[in-house]
């Protein structure tokens, strides 16, 4: 991915700085591409974000989150089964506990323009989000970028046929101290990390 490529190039930024020198004050502004986008307003958000390019950095970064929380030996909220075979071997015990000390998780669609992760009753049942714990883990891949929440949307009706999945719904705010406005009213604050998968 782009996004990723320039993190690890140290040249990147003065690279940019020579690029918009150039470009003259009325010139159309430069659309970012939408994993930039994602990652931006993610963190913007208060999201933590894991790029893993393989499974071994997935299982790293996941003890590594564990162990930065002390959640070993702990009871896990996980509705999917595949999941919790994934990340089985970490002492953990997988439960439908709505007082586990996380919630794990995959989601449809991660959305650039809001930095969101967009979630359904295939991840969460039939559940509020305030009903589930506090502290969330979402495994992801970086194929599941979309633009836009209508998007993510197209894409959960064409892979679900004639069984639309029901509550479907975003969680945008990852930081329990940022002022809330009329927009985020009603939003449930969860402390989340995103394990992102490179799969393209």
């Amino acid at each position: 991915m782009s996004l990723f490529k320039r993190l690890l190039n140290p040249n990147y930024k003065s690279d940019e700085k020579a690029k918009k020198s150039d470009r003259g004050k009325y010139y159309p502004e430069e659309k970012l591409p939408i994993d930039e986008k994602f990652t931006y307003n993610f963190n913007k958000n208060g999201g933590k974000f894991l790029y893993c390019e393989n499974v071994e950095e997935v299982l790293e970064a996941f003890d590594n989150i564990l162990l930065e929380n002390d959640w070993y030996e702990r009871d896990v909220f996980c509705i999917n089964d595949q999941l919790a075979s994934r990340f089985d071997g970490f002492n953990l015990s997988f439960s439908k506990k709505q007082s586990a000390a996380f919630f794990l998780s995959t989601c449809e669609s991660l959305v650039a323009n809001n930095g969101s992760i967009l979630l359904c009753s295939n991840q969460i049942k039939e559940k509020k989000l305030s009903e589930l714990p506090f502290n969330f883990v979402i495994f992801a891949t970086t194929s599941q970028l979309v633009d836009t929440i209508s998007e993510g949307l197209r894409i959960i009706k064409n892979q679900s046929g004639n069984h639309i999945p029901t509550n479907i719904t975003t969680i945008q705010d990852f930081e329990t101290n940022k002022e809330k406005d009329f927009m985020t009213y009603g939003s449930s604050t969860k402390n989340l990390y995103l394990l992102l998968l490179e799969d393209l």
